[in-house]
């Protein structure tokens, strides 16, 4: 069938048409437990009864003014992102490219304001941090750059979990304004660095005058078993992305900064259109209340600990494996080759999972899934593995 939209995205197998939980169900009428989430975004699964509902009154009332007026439930959402993060304040966009963006500027502005006249930051290997230009730049995979350069200025690149690459280019530039960073890499593949990673970051960011930004897209809003994954290390950034479950599906993110860097950005730096509109905010302000009090950063937390320990016994002896890692629920299953097949074999038992980086299973279940479906994952996935990792077609 002839389509008009753009062949972004290649051949999408599956027509999803209804969710509830941690349920989708497809065109055909084919129940699939999802453990992808959209991908992170929908932490609290899918058609809360309390989101949907917030969406819906907002959406009878106003959905749009700009930023031209005020916007009650824009100070609501900001009042409740600076409480659970201990941040000075907030600009809202509409994706975690557009926050990250946000705070790329803040970086360059925060360095000209210094005298720098090519402010310069620091960014990782294998990490993603969107597809806009100045994302995509900052973006550490290749692949994604391909095709599109030039590439920005204004970027320096380091290996993720490397203490000493970051001295070392601390002590060769003086053009160096800001550290971005993301405290797990999903898109890389689920690395988690060493647990004194951050807060050595943050000890090098205070002595050169830099801005520590972490960019928790994808491990905020509880996933990682604490609202942002930052909490867990006893520090605080300067400035912290989010999106992603901000919204649980509904399009919104938010750069919060604090200190200096809060203070950077002035009327005419920046703006947005849609960022923070009523709706947006209603939405994520409700999914902001159920995660708070249903606890749920501590049931990630719980959860991501029962499907490690689980598949690290059940998997123990598979030499298809090389490693299995995460925090809270982001997990990976790294294997030995490219195993972007089991995505549709998975499917095939009802269960929805992610490859990434080409050879890690990827899962970012909902945060409010039960033992029992947690377990169905698990006796899905693990004799799946197992029987590619032995079968001929795995065999180089």
């Amino acid at each position: 069938m002839a389509t008009t939209l753009m062949d972004t995205y290649g051949t999408r197998p599956l027509t999803f048409v209804k969710g509830e939980g941690v349920w989708l169900w497809d065109a055909d009428g084919n129940k699939y437990l999802d453990a992808v989430a959209g991908i992170a975004v929908c932490g609290l699964g899918h058609a809360h009864p309390q989101v949907a509902a917030a969406t819906a009154e907002q959406a009878s009332t106003l959905v749009h003014t700009s930023n031209l007026y005020n916007i009650p439930q824009q100070q609501q959402l900001g009042d409740k992102l600076v409480e659970l993060s201990g941040m000075d304040s907030v600009f809202f966009g509409n994706s975690g490219a557009e926050a990250n963006e946000a705070a790329i500027k803040i970086a360059r502005l925060y360095g000209h304001n210094k005298g720098i006249d090519t402010p310069t930051i620091i960014v990782m290997e294998q990490s993603f941090h969107g597809r806009t230009m100045a994302t995509l730049t900052a973006t550490g995979n290749r692949k994604v750059h391909a095709g599109f350069e030039p590439l920005l200025k204004g970027f320096l690149r380091a290996p993720f979990n490397d203490i000493n690459s970051i001295e070392q280019m601390a002590a060769n530039n003086a053009d160096i304004v800001a550290i971005l960073v993301e405290p797990v890499q999903g898109e890389g593949g689920v690395n988690v660095p060493a647990a004194s990673y951050l807060p050595k970051l943050r000890d090098i960011c205070d002595r050169q005058g830099w801005l520590l930004m972490l960019d928790e897209i994808q491990t905020g809003n509880g996933r990682t078993g604490s609202f942002f994954a930052y909490q867990q290390c006893g520090l605080l950034p300067d400035v912290v992305t989010v999106a992603k479950g901000l919204g649980n599906g509904f399009p919104i993110g938010a750069c919060l900064a604090r200190g200096a860097a809060a203070q950077t950005l002035q009327p005419g730096n920046h703006g947005s259109t849609y960022g923070g509109n009523p709706l947006g905010c209603a939405t994520a302000l409700a999914t902001l209340n159920v995660l708070s009090e249903q606890n749920l950063p501590a049931r990630a937390a719980q959860l991501g600990s029962f499907f490690l320990s689980q598949f690290k016994e059940l998997l123990k002896g598979a030499s298809c494996v090389r490693e299995i890692r995460g925090q809270g629920l982001m997990i990976g299953i790294e294997l030995d080759q490219p195993c972007a097949e089991l995505v549709a074999k998975a499917a095939a038992q009802g269960l929805l999972i992610n490859v990434t980086a080409g050879n890690t299973i990827r899962l970012l279940p909902p945060l409010i899934m039960t033992d029992e479906q947690a377990q169905q994952v698990v006796d899905i996935l693990v004799p799946l593995i197992k029987d590619w990792g032995s079968s001929d077609a795995t065999s180089v």
